[in-house]
C-alpha cells in the first residue's frame, strides 16, 4: 500500500492517500510515512483491493490509535472557481481487507458512488481455483485463527456481527458482495452521512466531470505485486512455510 500527504490549498487541511494492496511491509511503511508528521485526526482516503489480513489488523490498529478518520476516494486533481487543486472522486473501491481498514476510522463515511465489497478470507495460492485445490488440516487452523483474529479486531473497532456474517458467507468461486446503504449502517462500517465530518470542505468530494473508474478484477497471488495492486482484489488468509505458498488474508466480495 501507498501512502502520501495530499495538501488542499487554499483553507484545507489535507489528507492521507491510501492506495493498493497491504502487504508484510505496509504497517513499517505507514510508521516510516508518519514519521515527523503530525496525523492526529487527519483523514484517510481509502483506495484499496485488500491484502493480508493480520498486517491490516495491524495497520487498522495503529490508525485507530491516532484517532484517524476513514473514507472511500481517489485523490485527483479538479478544477473549481478558484483554480485547479487536489480533490477527492468518490468512485472508489474499497474491497476484502480495505473494508476492515476502512473500519478503524474513529468516524467513517462512504460517499454515493463509492464501491465496498466483501467476502470470505481463503487461502492466497489457492483463491484462482478454490474448489480444485487441497487443503492440510493445518491450513484450515490458519484460516480458522485467522477469523478468530478478524472477529476480535471488527468488534473492537466497533464494527457489528453482521459485517463478518456477511463476509464468511462469500466463498472466493463467487462474485465479491457489494454492500448496499443499508448494509453499510447495518454493519457500522458508515457512522456519519455528512461528508463534512471527514472533510470538512465538502466541495473536495464528487466534483463533476471526473471519469468513473474501471471495475477490479478479483485476485492477487503475491505481496509483490506492487504495480497492478489497484486493479485486483485478494482473497487470502494467512499462511506459513510449512503450506508451500506465498499468502495473505483478506475478508471481502
Amino acid at each position: 500500500m501507498r501512502f502520501n500527504w495530499v495538501a488542499c490549498q487554499p483553507n484545507c487541511r489535507g489528507w492521507v492517500s491510501a492506495v493498493g494492496v497491504v502487504t508484510a511491509d505496509s504497517p513499517r511503511e505507514f510508521d516510516e510515512f508518519a514519521r515527523g508528521r503530525q496525523l492526529g485526526g487527519a483523514t484517510i482516503v481509502l483506495d484499496s483491493s485488500g491484502g493480508s489480513v493480520n498486517d491490516s489488523i495491524a495497520l487498522g490498529r495503529r490508525w485507530r490509535n491516532l484517532g484517524l478518520l476513514t473514507t472511500v476516494g481517489t485523490s485527483v486533481n479538479a478544477r473549481f472557481p478558484q483554480g485547479e487543486r487536489a480533490s477527492i472522486d468518490p468512485t472508489a473501491y474499497c474491497e476484502s481487507m480495505c473494508v476492515y481498514l476502512l473500519l478503524s476510522g474513529k468516524t467513517r463515511y462512504v460517499p454515493a458512488g463509492a464501491h465496498v465489497r466483501v467476502h470470505q478470507i481463503w487461502m492466497g495460492d489457492r483463491a484462482d481455483d478454490a474448489k480444485a485445490a487441497s487443503y492440510t488440516a493445518q491450513d484450515m487452523m490458519i484460516v480458522e485463527r485467522d477469523i478468530g483474529r478478524l472477529a476480535k479486531y471488527t468488534f473492537d473497532m466497533g464494527g457489528a456481527g453482521d459485517l463478518l456474517s456477511l463476509s464468511l458467507n462469500v466463498p472466493p468461486w463467487e462474485d465479491l458482495h457489494e454492500l448496499s446503504r443499508e448494509e453499510l449502517r447495518l454493519t457500522n462500517l458508515s457512522t456519519t452521512d455528512l461528508v463534512a465530518e471527514v472533510l470538512p470542505q465538502a466541495d473536495l468530494l464528487g466534483s463533476p466531470g471526473l471519469a468513473a473508474k474501471a471495475v477490479q478484477d478479483r485476485f492477487v497471488n503475491s505481496t509483490t505485486d506492487v504495480d497492478t495492486q489497484t486493479s485486483k482484489s485478494t482473497k487470502t488468509a494467512e499462511a506459513v512455510v510449512p503450506t508451500g505458498g506465498v499468502v495473505n488474508t483478506a475478508p471481502a466480495k
